[in-house]
């Protein structure tokens, strides 16, 4: 009995280990990692993108790409959303991609948000942060990129390359992205169709 619950225990301890390496943030020096804010541009009228997932209709409003560091990472299973998009990431470029901005920053996320706090006075100004990183609904194209990004770390960079798009689906769900950089609030969500996708 005794060499049974040992064995639990061992068990637990491995499990217990292997998930907390698993969640430890990618430790970073300071400096920018990503010093250039997403490329975004407008679709070609003629051009015509197929995006499918069973039950969803998606509409590309842009081309989009951007090299960021992820500052957090969310999970989603029973939300409307969780059936296109499991994986929120809140990503920063510029400034926001720096650990010695980031270690005075509290940063959570919540109920599809992305939530920033600071204690005094602000690392950067407010309206850099705005501007400098996004909380983004991330739409995996295809199961290897769904993997990859379910295990991205926050301190991670990641390259992704891909479209905005508007989202409507079952028992009238509805989703649409935010085309600027510059809004927060509610609206304010990149919905990115991830077509490539690359972690270092």
């Amino acid at each position: 009995m005794r060499l049974v619950w040992l064995l639990i225990v061992l068990a637990g301890s491995t499990f217990w280990f292997i998930r907390e390496v698993q969640a430890r943030p990618i430790a970073r020096p300071p400096g920018v990692l990503a010093p250039y804010a997403p490329f975004q541009a407008p679709l070609r009228p003629q051009s015509e993108v197929r995006l499918e997932k069973p039950g969803y209709q998606f509409r590309p409003v842009a081309h989009f790409e951007l090299e960021a560091r992820v500052l957090s990472k969310r999970l989603y299973r029973y939300d409307a959303a969780a059936a296109i998009a499991p994986v929120d990431l809140a990503l920063g470029w510029g400034r926001m991609s720096d650990t010695a901005v980031l270690r005075r920053l509290s940063i959570r996320q919540s109920d599809r948000f992305y939530f920033y706090a600071w204690r005094g006075e602000p690392p950067i100004p407010a309206e850099e942060i705005v501007v400098s990183s996004a909380n983004m609904h991330l739409i995996p194209g295809n199961d290897q990129i769904r993997l990859r990004l379910e295990r991205v770390k926050p301190g991670h960079l990641v390259r992704i390359q891909g479209f905005l798009v508007n989202v409507t689906g079952p028992r009238g769900f509805y989703w649409n992205t935010s085309t600027v950089r510059h809004d927060s609030g509610n609206g304010a969500c990149e919905i990115v169709w991830v077509a490539d996708l690359a972690v270092r």
